[in-house]
Protein backbone atom coordinates (compact mmCIF):
# COMPACT_ATOMS: atom_id res chain seq x y z
CA UNK A 1 0.00 0.00 0.00
CA UNK A 2 1.59 3.45 -0.84
CA UNK A 3 0.17 6.98 0.28
CA UNK A 4 2.15 8.32 -1.89
CA UNK A 5 0.83 9.50 -5.76
CA UNK A 6 1.94 6.71 -7.84
CA UNK A 7 3.51 8.80 -10.40
CA UNK A 8 6.07 10.21 -7.75
CA UNK A 9 6.25 6.29 -6.33
CA UNK A 10 7.31 5.23 -10.06
CA UNK A 11 9.49 8.60 -10.54
CA UNK A 12 11.32 7.63 -7.13
CA UNK A 13 12.07 3.84 -7.88
CA UNK A 14 13.40 4.40 -11.04
CA UNK A 15 16.19 6.28 -9.92
CA UNK A 16 16.47 4.17 -6.84
CA UNK A 17 16.60 1.52 -8.89
CA UNK A 18 18.37 2.72 -11.63
CA UNK A 19 16.04 1.51 -14.37
CA UNK A 20 12.30 0.83 -15.57
CA UNK A 21 12.52 -2.48 -15.86
CA UNK A 22 14.30 -2.90 -11.86
CA UNK A 23 11.11 -0.19 -10.87
CA UNK A 24 8.70 -2.15 -12.21
CA UNK A 25 9.87 -5.73 -10.31
CA UNK A 26 9.88 -3.58 -7.28
CA UNK A 27 6.02 -1.87 -7.43
CA UNK A 28 4.57 -5.07 -9.42
CA UNK A 29 3.63 -3.61 -12.63
CA UNK A 30 4.95 -3.75 -16.22
CA UNK A 31 7.72 -1.33 -17.51
CA UNK A 32 4.79 0.36 -19.91
CA UNK A 33 3.19 1.44 -16.79
CA UNK A 34 6.51 2.79 -15.16
CA UNK A 35 7.04 4.91 -18.60
CA UNK A 36 3.36 5.87 -18.59
CA UNK A 37 3.17 7.52 -15.14
CA UNK A 38 6.60 8.86 -15.44
CA UNK A 39 5.42 10.86 -18.69
CA UNK A 40 2.42 11.70 -17.34
CA UNK A 41 4.55 13.44 -14.22
CA UNK A 42 6.55 15.53 -16.42
CA UNK A 43 3.74 16.43 -18.73
CA UNK A 44 1.97 17.76 -15.42
CA UNK A 45 5.55 19.65 -14.23
CA UNK A 46 6.49 20.92 -18.04
CA UNK A 47 9.98 18.92 -17.53
CA UNK A 48 11.57 16.23 -18.21
CA UNK A 49 12.59 14.74 -15.07
CA UNK A 50 15.07 11.41 -15.60
CA UNK A 51 17.25 10.57 -18.01
CA UNK A 52 16.86 7.51 -19.93
CA UNK A 53 20.11 6.04 -19.95
CA UNK A 54 21.89 2.83 -17.94
CA UNK A 55 21.57 3.46 -15.36
CA UNK A 56 18.82 6.26 -15.07
CA UNK A 57 19.51 9.80 -13.61
CA UNK A 58 17.62 12.72 -12.80
CA UNK A 59 17.79 16.10 -14.28
CA UNK A 60 18.12 18.94 -12.41
CA UNK A 61 14.99 19.69 -12.14
CA UNK A 62 14.37 15.86 -11.28
CA UNK A 63 16.93 16.19 -8.56
CA UNK A 64 14.94 18.89 -7.07
CA UNK A 65 11.58 17.23 -7.42
CA UNK A 66 13.78 13.92 -5.41
CA UNK A 67 14.51 15.73 -2.74
CA UNK A 68 10.79 16.77 -1.86
CA UNK A 69 9.90 13.16 -2.43
CA UNK A 70 12.29 11.49 0.25
CA UNK A 71 11.30 13.21 3.24
CA UNK A 72 7.89 12.09 2.16
CA UNK A 73 8.85 8.46 1.50
CA UNK A 74 9.95 8.51 4.89
CA UNK A 75 6.73 10.13 6.24
CA UNK A 76 4.97 7.42 4.66
CA UNK A 77 6.67 4.92 6.13
CA UNK A 78 5.66 6.35 9.71
CA UNK A 79 1.81 6.97 8.88
CA UNK A 80 1.53 3.30 7.82
CA UNK A 81 3.54 2.31 10.46
CA UNK A 82 1.18 4.34 13.16
CA UNK A 83 -2.61 3.10 11.20
CA UNK A 84 -1.08 -0.62 9.94
CA UNK A 85 1.13 -1.66 12.55
CA UNK A 86 1.92 -5.17 10.99
CA UNK A 87 4.10 -2.98 8.09
CA UNK A 88 6.60 -2.51 10.84
CA UNK A 89 7.34 -6.42 10.17
CA UNK A 90 7.11 -5.98 6.69
CA UNK A 91 10.47 -8.16 4.84
CA UNK A 92 9.68 -5.59 1.62
CA UNK A 93 10.32 -2.32 4.40
CA UNK A 94 11.95 0.49 2.02
CA UNK A 95 15.60 1.10 2.92
CA UNK A 96 16.79 4.38 4.47
CA UNK A 97 19.25 6.09 2.00
CA UNK A 98 21.80 7.61 3.84
CA UNK A 99 25.66 8.61 2.29
CA UNK A 100 28.74 7.52 4.69
CA UNK A 101 32.63 8.19 4.26
CA UNK A 102 34.30 4.90 3.79
CA UNK A 103 36.51 5.17 7.06
CA UNK A 104 33.55 6.00 9.57
CA UNK A 105 31.70 3.00 7.32
CA UNK A 106 34.63 0.58 8.22
CA UNK A 107 35.16 1.72 11.94
CA UNK A 108 32.01 2.49 13.70
CA UNK A 109 28.98 3.28 11.68
CA UNK A 110 27.93 -0.81 10.79
CA UNK A 111 27.69 -1.39 14.59
CA UNK A 112 25.32 2.11 14.89
CA UNK A 113 23.12 0.78 12.12
CA UNK A 114 22.95 -2.42 13.74
CA UNK A 115 21.93 -1.11 16.63
CA UNK A 116 19.22 0.95 15.04
CA UNK A 117 18.23 -2.31 12.46
CA UNK A 118 17.79 -4.18 16.02
CA UNK A 119 15.88 -1.66 18.20
CA UNK A 120 13.67 -0.25 15.30
CA UNK A 121 14.04 -3.12 12.11
CA UNK A 122 15.38 0.03 9.61
CA UNK A 123 16.84 -1.51 6.67
CA UNK A 124 19.21 0.79 4.95
CA UNK A 125 20.60 1.98 1.23
CA UNK A 126 24.28 3.08 2.31
CA UNK A 127 25.93 4.80 -0.04
CA UNK A 128 29.69 5.21 0.46
CA UNK A 129 31.65 8.66 -0.88
CA UNK A 130 34.80 10.96 0.32
CA UNK A 131 33.52 12.81 3.39
CA UNK A 132 34.29 16.11 1.68
CA UNK A 133 31.63 14.77 -1.34
CA UNK A 134 28.93 12.82 0.67
CA UNK A 135 26.76 15.85 0.81
CA UNK A 136 26.74 15.70 -2.93
CA UNK A 137 24.07 12.75 -2.52
CA UNK A 138 22.05 14.94 -0.16
CA UNK A 139 21.83 17.80 -2.41
CA UNK A 140 20.61 16.29 -5.41
CA UNK A 141 17.71 13.79 -3.53
CA UNK A 142 20.06 10.50 -3.91
CA UNK A 143 19.83 10.09 0.06
CA UNK A 144 18.05 11.68 3.23
CA UNK A 145 20.78 12.26 5.44
CA UNK A 146 25.08 12.34 4.65
CA UNK A 147 28.05 11.97 6.86
CA UNK A 148 30.07 15.14 6.23
CA UNK A 149 33.08 16.44 6.60
CA UNK A 150 30.86 20.44 5.63
CA UNK A 151 29.51 21.83 8.56
CA UNK A 152 27.21 24.37 7.06
CA UNK A 153 23.93 23.29 6.34
CA UNK A 154 22.21 22.80 3.08
CA UNK A 155 19.03 24.28 2.04
CA UNK A 156 16.42 22.62 4.03
CA UNK A 157 18.41 20.35 6.07
CA UNK A 158 19.41 20.25 9.71
CA UNK A 159 23.36 19.78 10.72
CA UNK A 160 24.45 17.96 13.50
CA UNK A 161 28.16 17.61 15.18
CA UNK A 162 29.53 13.90 15.26
CA UNK A 163 32.91 14.43 16.56
CA UNK A 164 36.40 14.39 15.04
CA UNK A 165 38.43 11.75 13.32
CA UNK A 166 41.84 11.75 13.79
CA UNK A 167 44.17 10.43 11.12
CA UNK A 168 48.02 9.69 11.76
CA UNK A 169 50.29 9.52 8.93
CA UNK A 170 52.10 5.87 8.65
CA UNK A 171 54.23 3.77 7.17
CA UNK A 172 56.19 0.46 7.67
CA UNK A 173 59.31 1.44 10.03
CA UNK A 174 62.23 -0.36 6.81
CA UNK A 175 59.87 2.41 4.23
CA UNK A 176 60.35 5.50 6.86
CA UNK A 177 64.33 4.67 7.93
CA UNK A 178 64.43 4.87 4.37
CA UNK A 179 62.09 8.24 2.90
CA UNK A 180 62.32 9.91 6.30
CA UNK A 181 65.33 9.51 7.98
CA UNK A 182 65.37 13.34 9.47
CA UNK A 183 61.59 12.73 10.08
CA UNK A 184 58.61 14.44 8.30
CA UNK A 185 59.72 17.53 5.68
CA UNK A 186 58.97 18.19 2.21
CA UNK A 187 62.18 16.92 0.59
CA UNK A 188 60.59 13.41 2.39
CA UNK A 189 57.89 14.01 0.90
CA UNK A 190 58.49 14.42 -2.67
CA UNK A 191 60.18 11.29 -2.78
CA UNK A 192 58.12 9.08 -1.08
CA UNK A 193 55.30 7.22 -2.52
CA UNK A 194 52.17 8.38 -0.71
CA UNK A 195 48.80 6.14 -0.91
CA UNK A 196 45.62 8.00 -1.59
CA UNK A 197 42.02 6.54 -1.76
CA UNK A 198 40.63 7.50 -5.03
CA UNK A 199 41.19 11.39 -6.68
CA UNK A 200 38.84 12.82 -4.54
CA UNK A 201 40.89 11.85 -1.64
CA UNK A 202 42.35 15.18 -0.09
CA UNK A 203 43.39 14.01 3.29
CA UNK A 204 47.15 13.09 2.31
CA UNK A 205 47.61 16.85 0.48
CA UNK A 206 46.07 18.32 3.08
CA UNK A 207 48.65 16.75 5.55
CA UNK A 208 51.57 17.63 3.43
CA UNK A 209 50.66 21.12 2.62
CA UNK A 210 49.77 21.61 6.33
CA UNK A 211 53.32 20.25 7.54
CA UNK A 212 55.34 21.80 4.60
CA UNK A 213 53.71 24.70 2.87
CA UNK A 214 54.59 23.46 -0.50
CA UNK A 215 52.87 21.75 -3.29
CA UNK A 216 54.63 18.80 -3.72
CA UNK A 217 54.19 16.39 -6.48
CA UNK A 218 55.38 12.73 -4.91
CA UNK A 219 54.67 9.38 -6.68
CA UNK A 220 50.91 8.60 -6.00
CA UNK A 221 49.57 4.92 -5.57
CA UNK A 222 45.49 5.10 -5.47
CA UNK A 223 44.04 2.38 -3.45
CA UNK A 224 40.44 2.70 -2.83
CA UNK A 225 40.20 0.25 0.14
CA UNK A 226 40.26 1.95 4.14
CA UNK A 227 40.84 -1.27 5.54
CA UNK A 228 43.38 -1.64 3.14
CA UNK A 229 45.17 1.06 3.51
CA UNK A 230 47.11 -0.23 6.97
CA UNK A 231 48.02 -3.75 5.31
CA UNK A 232 49.69 -1.31 2.34
CA UNK A 233 51.32 0.55 4.62
CA UNK A 234 53.03 -2.56 5.91
CA UNK A 235 54.01 -3.71 2.97
CA UNK A 236 55.93 -0.88 1.98
CA UNK A 237 53.95 0.29 -0.27
CA UNK A 238 53.89 3.55 0.63
CA UNK A 239 52.75 6.14 3.62
CA UNK A 240 49.59 7.40 4.11
CA UNK A 241 46.47 8.72 6.35
CA UNK A 242 44.53 6.45 8.69
CA UNK A 243 41.75 6.90 11.36
CA UNK A 244 43.61 6.23 15.06
CA UNK A 245 41.07 3.18 15.50
CA UNK A 246 42.00 1.21 12.38
CA UNK A 247 45.88 1.59 13.04
CA UNK A 248 46.08 0.60 16.60
CA UNK A 249 46.77 -3.04 16.53
CA UNK A 250 49.58 -2.67 14.16
CA UNK A 251 51.29 0.06 15.75
CA UNK A 252 51.18 -2.52 18.79
CA UNK A 253 52.67 -5.42 16.71
CA UNK A 254 55.28 -2.73 15.56
CA UNK A 255 54.62 -3.29 11.59
CA UNK A 256 54.23 0.19 10.78
CA UNK A 257 55.48 3.65 12.94
CA UNK A 258 53.97 6.62 13.08
CA UNK A 259 55.78 9.09 11.15
CA UNK A 260 55.65 11.89 13.74
CA UNK A 261 53.58 11.27 17.15
CA UNK A 262 53.25 14.98 17.24
CA UNK A 263 51.30 15.83 14.07
CA UNK A 264 47.97 14.25 12.59
CA UNK A 265 45.00 15.64 10.81
CA UNK A 266 41.78 15.80 12.55
CA UNK A 267 38.56 15.91 10.17
CA UNK A 268 35.34 16.68 12.22
CA UNK A 269 32.53 15.00 11.08
CA UNK A 270 28.88 16.01 10.84
CA UNK A 271 25.47 14.56 9.99
CA UNK A 272 23.09 16.60 7.82
CA UNK A 273 19.22 15.23 7.17
CA UNK A 274 16.02 16.84 5.21
CA UNK A 275 14.94 19.03 7.93
CA UNK A 276 11.40 17.59 8.27
CA UNK A 277 9.55 15.89 11.62
CA UNK A 278 10.22 12.40 11.04
CA UNK A 279 10.55 10.03 14.18
CA UNK A 280 12.56 8.12 11.57
CA UNK A 281 15.86 10.69 11.21
CA UNK A 282 15.43 11.50 14.32
CA UNK A 283 16.14 8.05 15.74
CA UNK A 284 19.25 7.80 13.33
CA UNK A 285 20.81 10.68 13.93
CA UNK A 286 20.12 9.67 17.84
CA UNK A 287 21.87 6.59 16.93
CA UNK A 288 24.81 7.69 14.60
CA UNK A 289 25.55 10.56 17.39
CA UNK A 290 25.41 7.70 20.22
CA UNK A 291 28.05 5.62 17.45
CA UNK A 292 30.03 8.62 17.11
CA UNK A 293 30.52 9.52 21.00
CA UNK A 294 31.98 6.09 21.42
CA UNK A 295 34.55 6.05 18.44
CA UNK A 296 35.09 10.07 17.36
CA UNK A 297 37.15 12.63 19.63
CA UNK A 298 34.93 14.95 20.88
Amino acid sequence: MDLIHPQLAAFAAVLEEGSFEAAARRLCVTPSAVSQRIKALEDRLGQVLVVRQSPCRPTPAGENLLRRVRPMQALEAEALADFMPEQKAAPSARPVAIAVNDDSLETWVVAALARLHRQYGYVFDVRVDDQDHTLDLLRDGSVLGAITAVAKPLQGCNVHALGRMRYRAIAAADFAAEYFPRGIDAAAFARAPMIVFNRKDALQWRFVRRVTRARLMPPVHYLPTSSGFVEAAVRGLGWCLAPESLIAAALKAKTIVDLDSKRWLDVPLYWQHAAVRSTTLQRIGQGLREGAAAALRA
